[in-house]
């Protein structure tokens, strides 16, 4: 078994948890389907949208380049990192100089990638989720499940117990009103009191020197509305040409995330306001390296929006903790995959090659096809599982002689008939742990094709073919 298909057990094992949780995302999916259909051009938008990234993320050099020179023109200081460790120096160094010790901050998945806020903890700085699923895992000392819907796996009566637990509100209530209102009243006081602010990026506009954050909350705009200091934290990969590249951008993301319009806030930040300090964190982390693969160079165009999360029919049924990299789903199958082969081979198994991915994604990044394409690297990257390259050895030698192949037919339809349930369905038959085997037919598909064409033959001319032969 794969390090997912063991992890998924769990979570699998609860039925009505595996059932909500597939319906759940599945209503997601079903709102940005209505979204498309109700935009005429939504495919030449996609088009668009693929194009437009494929084109910066080849001309990288030129658009980060011309970015950093008018950000720092609006008098954003711009950093580079080319890894995880260096942005969080860059970052803690920056917190430092500001003595902050109270740092607010905003949805990012390239923090979680760093493991910022861990880092800053250890060196005596509260690091404090703003956006409400990301402040709920926080509480829970969990990682998010989900790139855009970070909690959607918790139930709001887990909320309620948890809410009690950690900000004493009234025992027993979920209701989603009065624990919102409660949320809120807690991240008020961290609003308010923060020293620092960060927020991550979605799109930065090289021709301009600005970037742009979405939110539903606005909790990036409150975090950044009261501290002295603002950090920004990018993926290289966000830089976009303009605000041409923008439009088509931000009526794709809302709609392919959550089946929305578009982002409740959608805030640019170009320069900083009088008194306050601005500071951008360009980071690599082995996205150069990404770029020269030519293979998968396309997973540089996502949008980080979480459509394939939503329809990939083994996301929605295995839940995101039973991957083994931060990003679960299609994305994070290949993400994993380009990030260490060997850690992450387990979730290449994570994929019923349904397709479903690459068909929703914004930016018609190939996500199924580059998972299968992950397959076939197995066995060179010797990473093949072993069991299963001796069944294909097996498949290989019956399926190349057909002698072989109608015996091991007929072996079947006996060994169904005659052998013990206890035998079909040991340890071994993973398949049969929650299935049963199909009823063998009584012909096979080789025989009905013969009866069919020797009844539909003009009279004689079946038997005179035969004889011929």
């Amino acid at each position: 078994m794969s390090t997912h298909s063991k992890a998924a057990e769990k979570f699998i094992a609860d039925k009505e948890r595996t059932a909500w949780h597939n319906q759940a995302l599945w209503f997601v999916r079903e709102k940005r389907d209505r979204m498309a259909r109700s935009v005429p051009e939504w495919e030449a938008l996609r088009e668009a949208a693929a194009r437009t990234k494929i084109h910066t993320v080849t001309h990288l050099a030129h658009y980060l380049e011309m970015f950093e020179r008018n950000a720092t023109a609006n008098g954003i200081h711009v950093h580079w990192a080319k890894d995880a460790q260096e942005h969080n120096e860059i970052v803690y160094g920056i917190l430092k100089e500001h003595g902050v010790r109270h740092l607010v901050k905003s949805k990012s998945m390239l923090a979680e990638e760093c493991g910022l806020s861990p880092y800053l903890e250890e060196r005596g700085i509260e690091a404090v989720e703003s956006d409400l699923g990301e402040r709920i895992m926080q509480l829970m000392h969990r990682p998010p499940s989900h790139i855009v819907l970070p909690a959607i796996h918790v139930k709001r009566q887990e909320v309620g117990e948890l809410f009690e637990r950690e900000i004493g509100t009234e025992h027993g209530n979920s209701d989603p009103t009065y624990l919102t209102h409660a949320a809120r009243g807690h991240l008020r006081d961290k609003f308010l009191h923060a020293d620092a602010a960060m927020t991550g990026v979605n799109f930065a506009v090289a021709s301009s020197g600005a970037f742009v954050v979405c939110t539903n909350e606005g909790n990036a705009d409150m975090g950044t509305s009261f501290p002295k200091l603002h950090i920004a934290i990018m993926g290289l990969e966000k830089v976009i040409p303009d605000y041409d590249a923008l439009a088509i951008y931000h009526r794709l993301l809302a709609r392919s995330a959550t089946g929305q319009h578009s982002t409740t806030y959608t805030t640019h930040y170009k320069r900083p306001v009088e008194g306050q300090e601005m500071h951008i964190v360009i980071v690599d982390n082995g996205r150069s390296r990404i770029l020269g693969n030519p293979v998968h160079r396309n997973m540089l165009k996502c949008l980080r929006c979480g459509a394939c999360m939503n329809t990939c029919p083994v996301y929605r049924r295995s839940g995101g903790y039973s991957y083994s990299y931060f990003i679960p789903g299609p994305l994070g199958i290949n993400l994993g995959m380009l990030a260490d082969p060997k850690q992450y081979s387990g979730n290449v198994s994570a994929c019923s090659l349904c397709m479903s991915c690459s068909n929703v994604c914004p930016a018609k990044i190939d996500l199924g096809e580059q998972i299968y394409s992950w397959r076939q690297e197995l066995d060179s990257l010797g990473l093949a599982n072993p069991v299963k390259k001796g069944i294909v050895k097996v498949l290989n030698t019956a399926l190349r002689s057909p002698g072989m192949f109608h015996f091991c037919i007929k072996a079947g339809r006996l060994g169904e008939k005659i052998a013990p349930h206890g035998l079909l369905y040991c340890g071994a038959n993973a398949w049969g742990r929650d299935r049963e085997l199909p009823e063998f037919t009584s012909r096979t598909f080789e025989q009905i094709w013969k009866e069919e064409l020797s009844s539909s033959a003009p009279a004689g001319q079946g038997k005179s073919e035969e004889s011929g032969k």
